[in-house]
């Protein structure tokens, strides 16, 4: 475990990449929100860690801080190997197979980089500053470009034999059912991620179910915040539409619930913005769709309480936990 009293965390998403520098209480110091580089002419990862080694030598020019002394943690949408790297990302492909603490060693001059998985870096913060802190047994699942999760049992993260443990987005809710970047048909994503409202949203466009949006927008322009939106506004349609992805997000809860007998999951990403038309319905189904489900305690669905920085918060956290 590290020493320093803080680190450097960096959530890396399909568009955005946040840095911060928090301290071992889960204070936020400072931080860099940047737009991601996805340059697939170079090698794996190369152009992601320019944009990653500027914040952190940026980080550390304000703060003071020496780079070889500052432990890193850095969340990565996709399959993070237990020894760091970068096995393969649907959302980021420019990515897959990069070797990034080696890469921003020799970029940056950091010694300690410690990587993992966003949603577990997600859960991680959620347990030790959230939503589930204190709480021996959950999930947390961030509902953004994809699905990513983390898993919490006994106390501990799973990782899985690899350090894939928690790619729930992945799961398959629909057998032959619509194309997922990772090439597979039905993933759990497609349907209850804010890529997959999107999805759904110009299907019930092009199907004449958002009358009235189709009416403002035109059929073929409206999006996922279109709907979200016109759901806050009270807009009848939109919250039927908010209604089925609720159905799907319940789908996927309920197999974790068969498989891990998890009762409480805390529910985050950008999709989470619309908590109040979504979580309350998904929550009310999880009964219903679990085998003998009014055997088991009551479920929780609840938002996740670190919002958007959960994902640096957890990285920075495994920074100062894993990092020499």
């Amino acid at each position: 475990m590290s020493n320093s009293p803080v680190a450097i965390g960096i959530d890396v998403g399909g568009t955005k990449s946040l840095a911060m520098l928090v301290d071992r209480d889960g204070t936020i110091l400072q931080e860099l929100r940047s737009s991601s580089e996805n340059d697939d002419t170079r090698g794996p990862g190369e152009s992601m860690t320019d944009l990653l080694a500027r914040q952190i030598l940026e980080i550390c020019e304000t703060n003071n801080l020496v780079p070889a002394d500052t432990p890193v943690g850095i969340g990565l949408p996709g399959l993070v190997r237990r020894d760091g790297t970068l096995a393969y990302a649907a959302n980021l492909q420019s990515a897959s197979g990069a070797d990034f603490p080696a890469l921003l060693r020799a970029k940056a001059g950091v010694t300690s980089v410690e990587m993992e998985n966003d949603g577990n870096a997600a859960a991680l913060a959620e347990h030790a500053w959230g939503a589930g802190r204190g709480v021996e047994n959950f999930a947390a699942i961030t509902l953004g470009t994809g699905i990513g999760g983390g898993i919490i049992a006994n106390g501990e993260l799973i990782r899985g034999r690899n350090g894939f443990g928690g790619e729930v987005g992945h799961m398959i809710v629909r057998a032959g059912g619509l194309r997922c970047a990772c090439g597979r048909e039905g993933c759990w994503e497609r349907y209850a991620s804010g890529t997959g409202l999107g999805v759904l949203a110009a299907t019930a466009a092009q199907e004449g179910r958002l009358p009235e949006l189709s009416a403002r927008l035109g059929a073929a322009n409206v999006r996922a915040e279109d709907v979200t939106a016109a759901a806050a506004d009270g807009l009848e349609e939109a919250k039927a539409l908010l209604r089925e992805v609720a159905w799907w997000l319940a789908i996927g809860l309920s197999n974790l619930v068969e498989i891990f007998d998890i009762g409480h999951f805390v529910i985050g990403g950008g999709l989470s913005n619309a908590a109040g038309e979504i979580l309350p319905v998904a929550n009310a189904e999880l009964v219903s769709l679990v085998m003998a489900g009014d055997m088991y305690l009551p479920f929780t669905v609840e938002p996740a309480a670190l919002g958007s920085n959960a994902g640096a918060l957890g990285a920075a956290l495994v920074g100062m936990r894993r990092g020499a």
